[in-house]
């Protein structure tokens, strides 16, 4: 004979079981999520506002053609389009794409600066020495706050910024010839053709 405690021993069971299954559920809809997006796409919510307006010092020891390569200034980013690559020696990927942009900087429409970060002077520029160096000015982010203020995920990150001094773009993970091609040229030439004058900082 059933006794009348059972149906009730039941619904505190699946109560019970509710936030279980509950969590199951996100846990799968999370895996999908991430399976299905790629990390590089993820947008910034500095797309479409000016660069930060972080002035950041040279990196120790790097010249060119017998001049010291400057560090970060904001006014660089003014009237030109400027790839901004966040990178670092100790960085694997960043030795993967140091050829791409290298290459990529011998575009003469653009300027490509580098934020170096949380490296040490002398492997940075035995990096730069290695590969060859592509930039026309290094800013050094040794504590990792010029970072933060670009919204960086983690090394390396590359942005386009337009001429009018806003972020039009930017790329999570190393550059590589599939997304050279067919993403950060195509984002580079719509930075190209797009306003010629620098916007104002908003107040």
């Amino acid at each position: 004979m059933t006794t009348p405690e059972k149906p009730a021993a039941r619904r505190r069971s699946w109560l019970v079981s509710l936030p279980l299954l509950a969590f199951g559920i996100l846990a799968v809809l999370f895996w999908f999520r991430l399976g299905d997006n790629d990390p590089s796409r993820i947008p910034s919510a500095l797309i479409g506002k000016p660069a930060p307006q972080t002035a950041l010092p040279s990196l120790e020891g790097l010249t060119a053609d017998g001049r010291a390569v400057p560090g970060l200034d904001p006014a660089q980013f003014q009237n030109k389009v400027t790839i901004v690559n966040v990178w670092a020696s100790w960085c694997v990927p960043c030795h993967d794409e140091a050829p791409l942009l290298h290459h990529l900087s011998q575009d003469p429409r653009i300027q490509i600066v580098g934020i170096n970060y949380k490296d040490t002077p002398d492997n940075a520029r035995r990096f730069l020495g290695r590969y060859g160096n592509p930039f026309s000015a290094v800013g050094v982010d040794g504590n990792g706050r010029a970072a933060i203020e670009w919204g960086v995920y983690g090394v390396p990150e590359t942005f386009v910024v337009g001429r009018n001094g806003l972020i039009a773009f930017k790329l999570i993970g190393p550059i590589t010839q599939a997304n050279l091609d067919i993403v950060l040229k195509p984002q580079i030439e719509r930075a190209l053709n797009g306003p010629s004058k620098a916007a104002s900082t908003p107040e």
